[in-house]
């Protein structure tokens, strides 16, 4: 069965690329939020396997939104997604719970490396 993934990000064009990237390399795109608010709707209604994060997004942030889950699902395996220069805040969300990270523009190879890193 492939894996079930959850993508969220502000920019529905970034959602669109990550998706493509997973659905092209066989998992399961089985949401998608604009905001952490949503995220954390989503994460309780369609418990993934895996959450892909954006750290900056309106409401409520990738790295609140990373607590949230984890309070809610403390195995929760989130792999956050950064634009340059915020590591800072990718430290932040590793420490939040994070498992992971991948760093905007997207390269496939290293989304799908970062996903099969922390599947296991």
């Amino acid at each position: 069965m492939a894996n079930r993934i959850l993508v969220v990000d502000d920019a529905a064009f970034m959602r669109m690329m990550i998706k493509d990237i997973l659905t092209k390399n066989g998992f399961d795109v089985v949401g998608e939020a604009e905001n952490g608010a949503k995220a954390i709707e989503k994460y309780k209604e369609l418990k993934p396997d895996l959450v892909i994060m954006d750290i900056t997004m309106p409401e409520v942030d990738g790295i609140q939104a990373v607590k949230e889950i984890k309070t809610i699902d403390n195995n929760a395996k989130i792999i956050m997604c950064s634009a340059m220069g915020q590591q800072a805040m990718v430290i932040e969300s590793i420490q939040a719970g994070a498992k992971d990270f991948i760093v905007k523009p997207f390269q496939a190879d290293r989304v799908v490396e970062a996903i099969k890193k922390v599947l296991g």
